[in-house]
C-alpha cells in the first residue's frame, strides 16, 4: 500500500485521506458493474493509499452499500472510513426528515454496510428548509447519542445550504460540488468551513468525466448512464450530471483544461490536484469504473504543487467559457 497524505475529517476527529473513492457508480447508476469489477476498484484505491469511500443507501437502491459492506468484510483491516447519506428514500418534502424516518433509514445502511455504527451519515441533499430545521438536527444528535452514527453531516446543492449547516455546531462535514468547471465555493463556503471546523468533502471533482480529457461531441453514454438521461435534471438536479455544465460547452472546455496538466499528470489528476490545493479543502471523492481509473485518481496524491499560474488560468477558462453556460442557476 502507498502513504497518502491524511486530513482531518472536521469535527469527527478522525483523519482521511486527500483522495477518496466515490462509489455512486458502483451502484449501477453509471451503467452496470460486476461485483468482482467494483471490489477490483476498491481494491485499487486502497492500495493507492485511499481510506475513504463515500456512498449513498439509494446508489442502486443500497447495492452500492453493499458491496462495500461485503468488501470491508473480507479485508476487515484496511481501516476505511466511510461516509454514507440519507434521505432520498422517501419523496423530497421537509416532512419526512424525522427521527422515525431517519431511524429506518439507518437500519437498512447499516445492515447493509454491515456495521453496528456508522462512521460518517450525510443528508443527502435534502430540500432547503431542512438545513434550517431545529428538529432534524436534534435528530440527528439524538442519533448519534444512541451510537447508530459516530457523526452527521450534509451533502448541499447550494452554497447557501453550506453555509446554513456549517454555522450548526454538530455538522462535521459538508460535501459541495467543487471543480474547475464550478467555482462559486471557493468564495464564500471553504472559508467559513475553515474558521468553524467543518470538513470539506468536494464530490463531483471531474464534471462526471468531462474534466478527463476522454469525451468528445459524439461520445455517446449508455442508456442507464445518468449522463444520458440526466443532462437537463430530468431525474435529479442537473448540478450532480457534468456540475450542471452544457455537454458541448464542457467538452470544448475540457479540452482547453487538458492543456493545463504538468508533463506527467493527466487532465483528470490535475483537476483531482487543483481541488486538493484548495484551502478548507478535506478530502476529493473522485468515482472510479475500473482498476487503470482508481490507481490514476489515487496518485494525484502524490502529484506535486501545481504551478502558481494554473490558478489564475483555471479562473480565466471559468470566467470565458463556463460562466455563461450556468449564470442564475446556482
Amino acid at each position: 500500500m502507498i502513504l497518502m497524505e491524511q486530513r482531518e475529517l472536521g469535527r469527527t476527529g478522525r483523519d482521511v485521506s486527500v483522495v477518496g473513492q466515490g462509489t455512486w457508480q458502483l451502484g449501477g447508476d453509471w451503467g452496470e458493474v460486476r461485483e468482482a469489477d467494483a471490489f477490483g476498484v476498491l481494491d485499487a484505491a486502497v492500495e493507492g493509499g485511499v481510506t475513504f469511500f463515500d456512498t449513498a443507501d439509494v446508489y442502486g437502491d443500497g447495492r452500492s452499500e453493499q458491496l462495500i459492506g461485503r468488501y470491508l468484510k473480507e479485508r476487515p483491516d484496511t481501516g476505511v472510513f466511510v461516509a454514507t447519506k440519507m434521505g432520498r428514500r422517501a419523496d423530497q418534502v421537509p416532512e419526512n426528515y424525522v427521527l422515525d424516518n431517519f431511524r429506518t433509514w439507518n437500519d437498512r445502511s447499516r445492515a447493509n454496510l454491515g456495521v453496528d455504527t456508522l462512521d460518517l451519515v450525510q443528508l443527502h441533499c435534502p430540500p432547503t428548509a431542512v438545513y434550517s430545521s431545529d428538529e432534524v438536527y436534534d435528530a440527528l444528535d439524538t442519533m448519534v447519542a444512541e451510537e447508530r452514527i459516530a457523526a452527521y453531516g450534509v451533502s448541499a446543492e447550494t452554497c447557501a445550504e453550506a453555509l446554513t449547516a456549517i454555522a450548526r455546531p454538530g455538522v462535521a462535514s459538508v460535501q459541495i460540488i467543487l471543480n474547475p468547471f464550478r467555482l462559486k465555493p471557493l468564495d464564500e463556503v471553504l472559508p467559513a468551513a475553515r474558521a468553524a471546523g467543518v470538513g470539506i468533502i468536494a464530490r463531483v471533482p471531474l464534471a462526471s468525466g468531462l474534466l478527463s480529457g476522454r469525451y468528445t461531441a459524439d461520445t455517446v453514454f449508455a442508456p442507464e448512464d445518468h449522463r444520458t438521461y440526466n443532462r437537463h435534471g430530468e431525474a435529479f438536479d442537473q448540478g450532480e450530471t457534468f456540475s450542471g455544465v452544457d455537454y458541448g460547452t464542457g467538452v470544448a472546455a475540457a479540452a482547453e483544461f487538458a492543456g493545463l496538466a504538468p508533463d506527467g499528470a493527466t487532465p483528470a489528476q490535475t483537476a483531482l490536484r487543483w481541488i486538493i490545493q484548495q484551502p478548507g479543502v478535506t478530502a476529493v471523492i473522485p468515482g472510479a469504473r475500473s482498476v487503470e481509473q482508481a490507481r490514476g485518481n489515487a496518485a494525484a496524491a502524490a502529484q506535486g504543487p501545481l504551478p502558481r499560474g494554473t490558478a489564475d488560468a483555471v479562473r480565466d477558462l471559468y470566467d470565458r467559457r463556463i460562466r455563461a453556460s450556468v449564470h442564475g442557476r446556482w
